[in-house]
């Protein structure tokens, strides 16, 4: 009695063991997937290059659409009209949650802005996808002491859009996303979202701001300059500016 009970006891052991086994295994094959992200050129406009390789579960995604989906910090923002130039050349694709941008708006009055960057296939890599988007920094408060702000970009969340394929449960989840799938769409399609391992898990910006401590200087030459400036033109007109007498009629 006692030897049954002690084999069944082994037995449960060994299933459970080899379930755990199984779902890790899946959970790493799962996991296979890898973002980067990094930023292009200097200064306050920048070019956001978003990188995709889905490794082992890009091959149930063969044929769906590929995304990015990331929350821009109120420091950076997208310029709606510029974004509606290079998607007119094909050049870029993306879709901005809200799609109204106050772009003069510095940056503690700004709200964050969620963007749904589609991905173009990378030639050089069969389960690689990349896509570029232009961002800019927005204006900050002056500064105590640093010369430089910091805006952190979390890491994208990774999105695949399928019309027909069916994919795994265990890797993908069913995503709510208020865009359609790229491309034309035959029936209903679903948004999936994958589990995935960040190359780095922030991206951080820095933006030059000005010091607290210059502000009288800034404002004295500012009204400098406009004085300046002001009676140049104004000497400009008087001296060469032709006026005509007005006759009114009664």
């Amino acid at each position: 009695m006692a030897g049954g009970q002690r084999r069944r006891g082994e037995a449960l052991r060994g299933a459970g063991l080899a379930a755990l086994l199984c779902a890790l295994h899946m959970q790493a094959a799962c996991q296979d997937a890898t973002v980067t992200q990094e930023l292009l050129k200097e200064g306050f406009h920048r070019d956001l290059l978003v990188k995709v390789e889905l490794g082992v579960v890009g091959e149930d995604a063969r044929g769906c659409a590929v995304a990015a989906r990331t929350r821009l910090p109120p420091g950076i923002y997208v310029d709606p009209y510029e974004l509606a130039s290079l998607q007119q050349h094909n050049l870029t694709k993306a879709v901005l949650i809200p799609d109204v941008i106050d772009v003069e708006a510095p940056e503690y009055l700004a709200t964050d802005l969620l963007v749904l960057l589609y991905m173009e296939p990378d030639p050089r890599c069969s389960r690689c996808f990349r896509a570029a988007l232009p961002v800019h920094g927005r204006y900050h408060r002056p500064a105590e002491e640093s010369e430089e702000a910091l805006v952190v970009l979390k890491s994208p969340e990774v999105l695949v859009c399928c019309c027909d394929n069916h994919l795994s449960a265990e890797c993908w989840k069913p995503a709510e996303v208020e865009a359609p799938c790229s491309g034309k769409n035959v029936g209903p399609c679903q948004w999936y979202s994958v589990t995935h391992k960040p190359a780095y898990k922030e991206l951080i910006l820095q933006v030059p701001v000005g010091l607290r401590q210059h502000s009288s200087l800034v404002c004295v030459v500012t009204l400098l300059a406009t004085v300046l400036c002001s009676s140049l033109i104004l000497a400009a007109v008087c001296k060469y500016g032709h006026f005509s007498p007005v006759a009114y009629s009664e």
